[in-house]
């Protein structure tokens, strides 16, 4: 039974998750042994965040190399302190999966997606051989690299079929599993993107805890509609989306008196924003759907629940945790998954779901 690491860093950019995962080569079920975080320093952070706010802001080729190499250097570390954690070495590890980090992501226009942090340097702090660069075949394919997790929703909920898997990260994306194994699955919109990047900017603060900052506002109609009339949430799928489009810019232009607001109101729409963005697109492609599964940073957000149950009142919201995959390790415990997938030379994509003309391997190999 293989052990394999998955690396992963999502939208909302504040560190590193790594997980340590058993997967069994038979049927490709997978168990999480350990995991661990760790966070990125604030200076590298804010470099990273300034990037998603100031998207048309100049970046010099030293600066992006820069980049390049220190997001590798918090990968390997956190790669590195879940093996302490775990009391194994390196020989003990088969491949270690990195997704990097984020930055550009336009697969319409520009038909690219950007993820940073060297793999060749992560495979030599480590000694193990790495997986990286998962997006970049499915594109080349005329799919949009995203999302990946979808193949692997499918291999660890299908057995709780018909269901919609939903990540609340900084972008919310949905997996939608049927009983017959078909799968669809799509970027909704922002999930916490908006929201961390409004109560930053007032309060001070990396994320508004339970909502509570949020539930002392209400709800403005006329900001709410205006950002739902983004053709983005009616573009039927494939589709995802990123940081780069749904900022504190895309904000302004849909709204440009947002600043006469106030600001906890403004907090409460974007909440509301996010179940509205969900809640219509399961309206939409998946009408009976009665379980919604629920994982990533945003399960923890006590208003955003309310607010989706109440879009959702015949669905039954339950969270991943309870089925046995801690909500917060599901996309880091995916690439460990489909770094795997790629050394056992098996599909990784589902082309239902990015609009690949069809199934490949993914990922780039980088030995120590």
């Amino acid at each position: 039974m293989p052990r394999c690491i998955g690396l992963m860093s999502g939208t909302s950019m504040d560190g590193i998750d790594a997980v340590l995962c058993d997967i069994d080569a038979a049927s490709g079920s997978i168990t999480i042994a350990s995991h661990a975080r760790v966070e990125y320093v604030a200076p590298l952070r804010a470099r990273l965040l300034a990037l998603q706010t100031e998207p048309e802001r100049p970046l010099s080729l030293r600066e992006l190399a820069d980049l390049d190499h220190a997001i590798a250097e918090h990968f390997a570390h956190a790669a590195l302190t879940l093996m302490n954690r775990a009391r194994i070495d390196q020989d003990a590890v088969a491949v270690i999966g990195s997704h990097g980090q984020t930055l550009f992501h336009d697969p319409l226009a520009s038909r690219n997606s950007l993820q940073l942090g060297d793999p060749a340097l992560i495979a030599a702090r480590c000694g193990i051989a790495v997986v990286a660069d998962f997006r970049r075949g499915d594109l080349a394919l005329g799919g949009q690299g995203a999302p990946l997790v979808s193949a692997f929703h499918r291999a660890c909920f299908v057995a709780h079929a018909p269901c919609a898997i939903l990540n609340l990260g900084g972008i919310a994306n949905v997996t939608l599993l049927t009983v017959d194994g078909q799968v669809c699955g799509f970027d909704t919109g922002p999930a916490n993107a908006l929201m961390d990047l409004w109560v930053a900017q007032h309060r001070g603060l990396p994320f508004d805890r339970d909502g509570e900052w949020a539930r002392s506002g209400t709800i403005h109609p006329g900001l709410l509609q205006a950002c739902l009339a983004d053709a983005y949430f009616a573009k039927p799928p494939p589709k995802s989306t990123g940081r780069d489009y749904f900022n504190l810019s895309w904000l302004r232009d849909r709204y440009p008196r947002l600043d006469e607001l106030p600001a906890a109101d403004v907090q409460r729409t974007l909440c509301e924003l996010t179940a509205a963005g969900v809640a219509a697109a399961l309206s939409r492609h998946a009408p009976t759907i009665g379980r919604l599964l629920l994982c990533g940073g945003g399960r923890r957000n006590a208003l955003l629940r309310e607010t989706l149950q109440s879009r959702l009142p015949q669905t039954r919201l339950e969270l991943t945790d309870e089925l046995g995959i801690d909500g917060d390790l599901v996309e880091a415990a995916a690439f460990a998954w489909l770094a795997w997938r790629r050394v056992a030379r098996l599909p990784g994509n589902v082309p239902s779901v990015t609009g690949a003309a069809r199934e490949a391997v993914l990922g780039g190999l980088y030995l120590p």
